[in-house]
């Protein structure tokens, strides 16, 4: 089998003063397929306290480096003190769902004994994405008693009425050169209502060894009966510093959408020899539009160079 081949077409988009309350980043792009014309990109910028609000852009569906207009504010405001979003938030999948679009996000709060935790909200729009609002000002997904670490992003299908939901799972933080480092890698989950989710500790995507450290944000696509899955990965130790260490794309086939073999040498994109995507890439989402596939993604820094995109071409 050959490798894919994703043609990079650049940077779309990275922090400047059409977002004033934005001072670094562009994270985890999360992309709205309106028409065949026009593409809803959200993403995650972060302020003058390093907390992440959401971010809202059109983008032209033939060209996504151009852009058509930035909501100049974030789509929602932090959450009330003391709840799971009150010190940040980040997009991760948008589903429609019978007139609204369901918008699923992360939500961040400052620890002590480890840096962060994350959990799952939901936000609904009744106009088509041009406002949301919280459904609950709790979260839909959280640690429980057999995952009791944290959940994150989330890549939400909807087949024959089950909502099919593949989603970080983190399995556990160790000291890693002084500072506490998770792990995390991808588990299945299903809904009747996209709220309550039956969790059974399926694993999708698992570590392929203990030197790997993350696994994150996949982006599931179905040709026929094969199920095609895009995900970031990397090592558990110095993926800030070491370019080796850090995240790549990888890939994953399935007949059924719940067993997965690991293709990570056919992702078919590397990072750059230089430029705003050399060092790292990361937070994959491929969408369709008409006949073709495109890849947004983030690269170095997490985000910090900002976003850009790459489109499947025949190898």
């Amino acid at each position: 089998m050959k490798p894919m081949c994703w043609n990079k077409r650049g940077l779309i988009y990275s922090v400047d003063e059409r977002l004033p309350w934005a001072r670094t980043h562009a994270q985890i792009p999360t992309v709205d397929v309106l028409d065949d014309e026009r593409l809803r990109v959200l993403f995650s910028s972060r302020d003058e306290t390093n907390r992440s609000l959401i971010a809202r852009m059109d983008v032209d569906a033939r060209n996504p480096s151009t852009i058509l207009a930035i909501q100049a504010e974030p789509i929602l405001p932090l959450g009330r003190p003391g709840t799971f979003d009150d010190c940040g938030m980040m997009p991760s999948a948008i589903v429609d769902r019978g007139g609204q679009k369901y918008l699923y996000y992360i939500g961040w709060n400052v620890r002590n004994t480890v840096p962060y935790h994350n959990s799952v909200g939901l936000a609904v729009s009744d106009d088509g994405g041009e406002t949301y609002r919280r459904m609950f000002e709790g979260p839909v997904m959280d640690r429980t008693a057999e995952e009791p670490y944290f959940c994150a992003t989330t890549c939400i299908r909807i087949e024959n009425g089950i909502w099919r939901n593949w989603y970080l799972s983190c399995t556990g933080w160790e000291m890693v050169e002084g500072r506490m480092e998770p792990r995390y890698h991808l588990k299945y989950a299903e809904s009747h209502d996209g709220i309550h989710w039956r969790r059974e500790g399926r694993v999708a995507i698992d570590y392929a060894s203990p030197a790997e450290g993350g696994i994150v944000r996949a982006s599931v696509r179905k040709d026929g009966l094969l199920y095609r899955m895009w995900y970031s990965y990397r090592s558990h130790a110095d993926y800030r510093s070491a370019r080796a260490n850090s995240y790549r794309i990888g890939y994953a086939e399935s007949g059924d959408g719940l067993v997965w073999t690991r293709l990570d040498d056919m992702a078919g994109i590397v990072p750059s020899a230089e430029g705003w995507d050399s060092f790292m890439l990361a937070y994959p989402e491929v969408v369709d539009v008409g006949s073709r596939r495109y890849m947004f993604y983030n690269g170095n820094g997490f985000g910090q160079t900002g976003f850009g995109y790459a489109e499947l071409t025949e190898a």
